[in-house]
Formats: C-alpha cells, structure tokens, sequence
C-alpha cells in the first residue's frame, strides 16, 4: 500500500525562514528620524554660537568707544574739564575682558561644532559634554561680570545719597547710553549661553534614551 506522504526537502523548509534584518549602527547614523533632529539641534548650536559672537564683539565695541568729554563747574566762573571713560572703572575693565573672552570662546566652538555638523550624526555625545560643562562656565563668568557692570552702572544713573556717591548720567548722557547698551547685549549673550547649555542637556538627554 502507498503512503499518500510526501517529505518536505531541507531547502524548502528552509526557505520559509524570513531572514532579520539587523543593523549595528547607532540610530543617529542609519538614516532615521532622530538622525535629522539631531542635525536640526547642531545647527541651532552653530547658529547660537554666532549670535554669541556677534552680541559679544557688539558688546566690546560699543563699550570701549563710550569715551565723553564734558567741562564741570565747580566754582561760579570756574569749570574743569573731565573725561568719562570705560577704563575708568575696575568692574567695567572685567566686563570688557570677560566679553572679549565670550567672543574668543564662540570662535572655536562655532568652528568646532560647525566641523561636527558636517558628520553623520552631527555633534558627538563626548563633545556635546564638554560643550555643556564650558558652556555653563563661561554663562557663570558673564552673567557675574554683567552684574558687576550694572551695580557700577545703577550708582552712575541713580548715585546713593548714602554713600555720598554722586549720579553722573545727567551730565556724560553719551556714555551712559553707552555701557547700558553694552550691558544690554551682555544679557543677551548670557541668555545665549543659557540656551546653550539647555540645547546640550537636551541633545545629551535624546541621545542617552535611545541606547
């Protein structure tokens, strides 16, 4: 009697495996979705780095050219010429130097994080952590340095009858426009910094839930 059963060849069997497909890359370099985010985040750094720069060199400039001649009297008949400069105050000599070091700081990394941005993957997790821990440095040494110029400034407009320190603003108008538009763009620097330091925390947070 003939069985109605026939074998299964081995290669048949085999052929009804569907292979897996499986990839060793890290997901920022096969293409996916998270890869073009984090792209997008490397650019925005790159972008706050030259906005970094350009309220910083701003900052510097408008500060050192805020020199004002006035003639005060001091007597009836009597007046003496005075001259209102930045180099006249210790605190506004930090804020000039401390600006001068924010512009230096964003130079080379903007170069840096525009070179990372130009790979697969944009800026690498070990970089993005040096990023962090400089960035909030620099955003402490800033933010200190523009407190510093305000205090100063703030005694300049409003004097203290306390203290016996006299307002200047009323009489060097030019100059004092000047370091208040400094220390304007000084807070925005630091806010820039601040957001920088968000970005990476962010970028850095992204990165870690996905391994």
């Amino acid at each position: 009697m003939a069985s109605n059963d026939t074998a299964t060849p081995p290669h048949a069997a085999g052929s009804m495996e569907v292979p897996l497909k499986t990839s060793l890359a890290p997901p920022e370099y096969n293409g996916s979705s998270g890869g073009g985010g984090f792209k997008k985040h490397a650019l925005l750094d790159v972008l706050l780095r030259v906005l970094l720069f350009a309220t910083s060199l701003i900052g510097i400039i408008v500060m050192v050219t805020s020199e004002q001649t006035k003639r005060i009297p001091v007597a009836p008949g009597i007046s003496v010429t005075r001259t209102a400069k930045f180099s006249n105050s210790p605190a506004y000599i930090n804020f000039v130097a401390t600006l001068s070091v924010a512009g230096l700081y964003s130079i080379i990394t903007g170069l840096v994080s525009g070179l990372a941005l130009m790979k697969p993957g944009g800026i690498s997790t070990k970089l993005q952590f040096h990023f962090v821990m400089l960035d909030a440095l620099l955003l402490g040494i800033v933010a200190a340095s523009t407190g510093a110029a305000g205090g100063v400034g703030y005694i300049g407009l409003k004097g203290n009858s306390h203290s016996r320190w006299n307002k200047i603003c009323h009489t060097y108008g030019s100059y004092c426009f000047h370091f208040a538009s400094s220390i304007l763009l000084s807070l925005i620097s630091s806010i820039t910094l601040l957001l920088l330091v968000w970005l990476s925390i962010y970028v850095l947070s992204k990165k870690i839930a996905r391994r």
